[in-house]
C-alpha cells in the first residue's frame, strides 16, 4: 500500500469523528426572553435563572459546538478552546460578535453565524454555561 494509501486510511476517521455539525434546536421556552435587540453583556449572569441558564447552555453546547469546540469546551485543535475565552464583559463582546457574525478566511466559513440558527437566549446560555468550565473559573 502506498503512502498516499495510508495517509488517507488514517485520515478518514478524523474527518468524521466529530459528527454532523447541523445546528439544533435549543428549549430555552423556561429561559426569560430578551427580545428581538442584542445584549451586550451576557444577561444570565448573576440572575436569578442563571443555573437554568447553565443547565441549558450545557445541553446546547454540546448539540451545537461540541463538535468543533470539543467536548466540556475543549478544543481537539480543530477549533478554538473556548475555555480560554475570558469570563465577563470583554469576553461577552468577542463571544456576541463570533457568534452573530460567524469566521470566515479567505471565503471558507470556519464558523457560521450561530445566530441564525439558535436563539440570543440559547446562545448567551451557552455563555453562561462557557463561563464554569473556563481556566479562569476553574484555576487550569
Amino acid at each position: 500500500m502506498g503512502a498516499i494509501a495510508v495517509a488517507a486510511l488514517l485520515a478518514s476517521p478524523l474527518a468524521w469523528s466529530h459528527g454532523s455539525v447541523t445546528p439544533q434546536a435549543v428549549d430555552i421556552k423556561d429561559l426569560e426572553r430578551l427580545g428581538d435587540e442584542w445584549r451586550e453583556e451576557n444577561p444570565y449572569r448573576d440572575h436569578p435563572q442563571q443555573e437554568l441558564a447553565i443547565d441549558i447552555g450545557a445541553r446546547a453546547y454540546n448539540s451545537n459546538c461540541a463538535a468543533c469546540h470539543g467536548l466540556e469546551a475543549k478544543s481537539g485543535g480543530i477549533a478554538p478552546d473556548l475555555r480560554e475565552l475570558e469570563n465577563g464583559p470583554w469576553g461577552d463582546e468577542w463571544f456576541k460578535e463570533l457568534v452573530t457574525n460567524g469566521s470566515e478566511r479567505n471565503g471558507r466559513v470556519l464558523m457560521p453565524r450561530m445566530s441564525d440558527y439558535v436563539s440570543q437566549e440559547g446562545l448567551w446560555a451557552i455563555r453562561t454555561w462557557l463561563e464554569t468550565v473556563s481556566m479562569e473559573t476553574t484555576g487550569q
